[in-house]
Formats: C-alpha cells, structure tokens, sequence
C-alpha cells in the first residue's frame, strides 16, 4: 500500500514537473544584474565600468580589463547574484572593465583580429586609463579574449600592461589529434571560404553546433537528465536555467576573425611558431614582459590544455605561473566550484600585484 501510495503521488505531481522543466528550457532568466555603466563605444563594441563597492582608499588602484570570446556573450563574468566572479572581484576592491564586442553585422563581416587588437583594445584601454588616472592595467582574457589578449600584450608590451590572466587559452595548434575543434576545420572537409561566402559571418548556431556535438551525449541527453533529477531543487534549477540562457545566446563571428582562426591558428599554428602577421607587424610572444597567471581546465575539450601550456616558455615574464583546475572550459569560472577554487585563486595572485 506505501509502496502504491508513494507512486500516486509521483504521478500527480508530474504535470507540475514538466512545468517546470519546460520552462526551465525554454524561458530565459535576468542575468548580470552587477550594476555598470558605459564609459565608451566603438561600433558595437562596448566598454563597461563595474560600478566600486568598495571605498576608493581600499581599493586596488591597478585597473582591470576583462576580454571574452567574440563569439559569446561576457556575461557569464557576471552570470547572476550570488554567483558571479564580477561580484566577487568587486568584493574584493578591484576597479574592473568589461569589454563587450556585441553581435557583428553583416557590414563587420571584414572584421579581422588585427582591428580588434590595434583599433578596439587600444582605444578602450586609453579610456579605462583615463578614468582610473593610471597607466599600468591589469587583463584577463578568456578562450578567444585570450587569444586577443595575448595578441595585444606582444604587440604592444610598452603600453603599461602589469598582469596578464589568461583563462582556457587556445594558442598552440600543433598537437592536431589533441584539439578536438580541428577535426572540424580541417581543409579536406571544410571551406572556410565558401561557408563564409554564403553566410559572411560565422553564425553562432554553427559554432555551438561544433561545440555541443564534440560531446554530443552529455550535452544534448546527460544534460537535461541532470535537470530533471534536480527539478525538485530549486537552487539547482535557477542555476540551470542561468547557464542556459548563457549558452543559447550565441553571436556571430566576424568572418574575417573566423578565416584567421581556422587558417592562421587551427591549420598552420602561425602564433606559436612566431609566424603570425598582424598588419604588418609580427605577433613576437617573448615580447610579452608582464606577469602571467595561465589558468588551465584540466577536463577541457574545447581548449585541452596542450593549448595552453607552451605560452609559459613562450613569454620573458619573470613573474609567471600555471595553475591546473579540475574541470571544463566554462565550469572553472562559472561552475558550482569556481569561488570556491578558481576565483580565490585568481584574486590572491593578483592582489599583491595590484598595488
């Protein structure tokens, strides 16, 4: 009878989980709410100043710029209250930057990283320079911000540049069977140039496409069983529902970016061999001269960490170091676990450099 009693009321309590559950998946969720303001534009480029907690004598005077990927969303810096590295770094008195490269239209589609690193980065960072009354800065660069990161801080190591973090940094392309993302790209079986010449911009539904489906069971089965097992949880389901407006807010990539990627990076590998022309001026990684935290997830299939490491010997910093987290590409910096590890981390390396 308990047995038949407890089933009964599985039962009439499913509609309302289904409920749940739809919505959970279909409806989106108010995220970075961390109060901003714009301080600068530049096309549909957008500079942010997280708006101090802090009062300004215990502070960090060093500024901090944040740079992601072009092809997603910032706001998983800033993912919700409670739960945001945004929040905790302000917490913690830094003065920190975000810059939001928006959705590329069709007339950006010439957009190259050579315009991000020498026309976009420079001006924001002038700007950020003003407000903050200091010329030294700090940058995190995240996945493809990373990249750009790094770009910016060889050809332009003399701009003031004091920390470089970099997160999840795709920037060695020579080991082909361990990047899972090449096996997609790879010329006999895909033309950039024709895809492009039908689409302009790499859409963003493509990219997420090749993500998801370089493991296409946790994704699109395994992920939504974890929903549906925590659906009687409601911190699991707020959380879940926060990812996963993040991950469907996808945006194109610029399909001059897009050809550099695929056939400078993934194919000929032209950064790590010291081959990689940016308007004329070679991207020279020994260049690079400020601290380095290199930040890699040691279960990242979209960024292994074979991508990662080589920087480190790469770069005349005197003041580097590698720090290795249990997890994947996004969950270090937005999983249950990241301000519990990846963030205290971050900000005690970083603090007494910020002075």
């Amino acid at each position: 009878m308990l047995e038949a009693a407890l089933i009964a009321d599985e039962f009439l309590g499913l509609p309302e989980k289904l409920n749940t559950f739809s919505n959970a998946v279909t409806a989106k969720v108010p995220i970075a709410q961390t109060p901003k303001q714009l301080v600068w534009a530049l096309n549909k480029a957008k500079l942010y100043r997280y708006i101090p907690v802090v009062p300004e004598e215990k502070r960090h005077p060093v500024p901090m710029l944040m740079v992601f990927a072009l092809m997603n969303r910032p706001y998983i810096l800033d993912l919700r209250p409670g739960h945001s590295f945004v929040e905790f770094m302000l917490k913690h008195g830094y003065d920190l930057y975000l810059l939001d490269w928006g959705s590329p239209g069709l007339e950006d589609k010439h957009l190259k990283f050579d315009d991000y690193t020498l026309d976009y980065m420079p001006r924001a960072i002038r700007k950020m320079k003003a407000i903050s009354g200091l010329q030294e800065f700090s940058m995190l660069g995240w996945c493809i911000g990373a990249i750009l990161a790094t770009t910016y801080s060889a050809l332009r190591p003399d701009d003031g540049l004091h920390n470089l973090i970099l997160l999840t940094a795709p920037l060695d392309f020579s080991d082909k069977q361990g990047i899972t993302f090449a096996r997609w790209v790879d010329e006999r079986f895909f033309d950039v140039d024709k895809v492009l010449e039908a689409t302009g911009n790499m859409p963003g539904e493509m990219i997420d496409y090749g993500a998801r489906a370089l493991k296409p069971v946790e994704n699109y089965v395994l992920n939504y069983l974890k929903l549906w097992d925590n659906i009687d949880n409601p911190q699991v389901v707020q959380a879940w529902r926060a990812m996963n407006t993040w991950v469907t807010d996808n945006v194109p990539l610029a399909g001059g970016a897009f050809r550099q990627l695929v056939v400078d990076l993934y194919r000929n590998d032209r950064l790590m061999r010291g081959e990689w022309i940016i308007r004329g001026e070679r991207v020279d990684l020994s260049r690079i001269r400020a601290n380095l935290l290199t930040v890699i997830a040691e279960t990242d299939h979209i960024t292994p960490p074979c991508q990662s490491e080589a920087i480190m010997s790469k770069v005349s910093s005197q003041d580097k170091e590698l720090f290795r987290v249990r997890g994947g590409h996004i969950g270090i910096m937005a999983g249950s676990g990241a301000d519990k590890i990846t963030w205290p981390h971050i900000e005690r390396w970083l603090g007494p450099r910020s002075k």
